[in-house]
């Protein structure tokens, strides 16, 4: 049987075709798409439709690909990126384009929401993270502070995977793992948490929809979908879930030891858990997963887009770029870069950006600003890895995804800062091929979503890296150097 597995983000929206006897991918499709233009600094906002259309696109052309063997999909799995804020109204209509994760237009609501609940440890306590721009809770409140006329249409909050699934089933349904980043759900009990709803406004407890096990299909796909792709009746949606945590079931990471580090345009360090993590500090997310266990994580906003743009302030090809960096010693001969050039959501700058330290005639140079860019935004993940390394996560291997993975010197610098072994996998999609497992462990119920990933991800063996004891030394040097930076420049306000 065949399970397609989709995947929409914030630049594109990918299908894949798994085989689920072979477990090989067997067709692929992706459709790009930019975010709203002319917006004012801080806001990123998407329309739904375009995700429909890019979805409805990609798996038309899989289907394509396919032919006859369309007939043997079994199931559909959806991963969306996390945190956008889809509004509906009764109607079930889209009612404004969808604040995305990387909107920070919400500093004031998240400022209002600490003061009601006297700071940022009620949030930590009852839904695992502070309240930081990005989450939607503050996004509601923005809806109903700054376009009252259309706060009061709304009748459903969706998330983008969320609203997904709606068009494929037509059902109302969130699962716990995206539903955890939402900072509405008591991530310890897995229900909506009453007080931070009743806050935003006491009719929101009734515009959420049924949260539940991510083990729980949606439904079953809308019969005039059935019909205009040729499929058989008894085609399966499941639960789906946020890119992350999708992420997590396609690379493997559902057991402990492991840790999955996207390097994309943002990044991300995540590591499976079976009991919830509370970090006091607020700086690692205690989300839910997918599995029905949970995923401590840290974002980043600055990794590829840091190393694309100092690629193209020299003109280089992606070759060019890792030649250039591989020439350059470890350390960049001082140089020290903040790569802030966003905000930073980990840690806490949503107005930061990038800075370089410790500039000299004899080290202003192309290859090292380049290499220090690099390394910067690894440090950048590496303060999270150390965080949750403090709150009990012992990482034995990191598994790199992303399109910064495919870079051997990256590999290199990672295992290095990381000071583990570090692996990449041998399907690069790790978030559509998640969801493609789960909907196959939607349909075939003999083993649980954990043993399915655990026998169909691989790791690809020729792009393993081990870490180097004396890059590793020298590294912690510059990194606490990179921390004390960021800690001075933050204080003073500097970032």
């Amino acid at each position: 049987m065949i399970y397609l597995g989709i995947d929409c983000g914030t630049q594109s929206t990918k299908t894949i075709a798994l085989d689920g006897d072979t477990g090989k991918i067997i067709a692929s499709a992706a459709q790009n798409y930019e975010v709203l233009p002319g917006l004012p600094p801080g806001h990123m906002e998407q329309h739904p439709a375009i995700w429909i259309e890019a979805m409805d696109a990609t798996i038309q052309k899989v289907l394509e690909i396919l032919g006859t063997r369309r007939r043997e999909v079994r199931g559909i799995g959806v991963s969306g990126q996390q945190h956008g804020f889809v509004a509906l109204d009764d109607a079930a209509q889209v009612i404004r384009p969808a604040k995305l994760w990387c909107d920070t237009s919400t500093v004031e609501e998240c400022d209002l929401f600490r003061a009601h609940f006297g700071g940022p440890q009620f949030f930590i306590e009852r839904v695992g993270l502070d309240m930081l721009p990005g989450f939607t809770a503050p996004k509601i409140l923005w809806l109903k502070r700054h376009e009252p006329e259309n706060f009061a249409k709304l009748a459903m909050v969706l998330l983008p995977h969320d609203y997904l699934n709606f068009h494929l089933t037509g059902k109302f349904r969130m699962e716990y793992g995206d539903a955890s980043g939402t900072a509405l759900l008591n991530v310890r009990r897995r229900i909506w948490e009453s007080e931070i709803l009743e806050f935003i406004d006491p009719s929101l407890p009734e515009k959420m929809p049924p949260v539940g096990s991510a083990r729980a299909a949606v439904g079953l796909l809308k019969p005039e979908l059935v019909a205009r792709w040729n499929l058989s009746r008894e085609v399966g949606v499941s639960a789906g879930g946020g890119d992350n945590m999708m992420g997590a079931i396609g690379t493997g990471n559902v057991v402990p030891g492991r840790v999955t580090a996207s390097l994309g345009t943002s990044g991300t360090i995540y590591a499976y858990s079976d009991k919830p993590i509370t970090d006091f500090k607020g700086e690692v997310a205690g989300f839910c997963d997918s599995t029905d266990a949970w995923l401590p994580l840290i974002c980043t906003m600055n990794v590829t887009v840091a190393t694309e743009a100092v690629r193209n302030l020299f003109g280089w090809s992606v070759r060019e770029l890792d030649a250039a960096i591989e020439s350059a010693p470890a350390g960049s001969a001082g140089l020290v870069f903040l790569p802030y050039l966003h905000g930073e959501r980990t840690p806490n700058l949503p107005g930061g950006s990038g800075v370089f330290h410790g500039l000299t005639t004899g080290n202003m140079k192309p290859a090292l600003l380049a290499r220090a860019v690099m390394e910067g935004v690894t440090f950048g993940l590496a303060y999270g890895l150390e965080r949750m390394r403090e709150l009990g996560i012992s990482p034995v291997e990191i598994r790199l995804t992303g399109g910064g993975s495919q870079s051997a010197v990256w590999r290199q610098i990672c295992a290095d800062i990381f000071n583990r072994r570090v692996v990449t996998l041998a399907e690069t999609e790790g978030a559509a091929l998640g969801a493609a497992i789960q909907a196959l462990a939607a349909v075939q119920t003999t083993k649980p979503v954990n043993e399915w990933s655990a026998s169909m991800v691989q790791i690809n063996p020729d792009q393993t890296a081990e870490p180097d004891g004396k890059a590793c030394l020298g590294y912690v040097e510059v990194r606490e150097k990179f921390n004390a930076l960021t800690q001075a420049l933050a204080r003073q306000k500097f970032l």
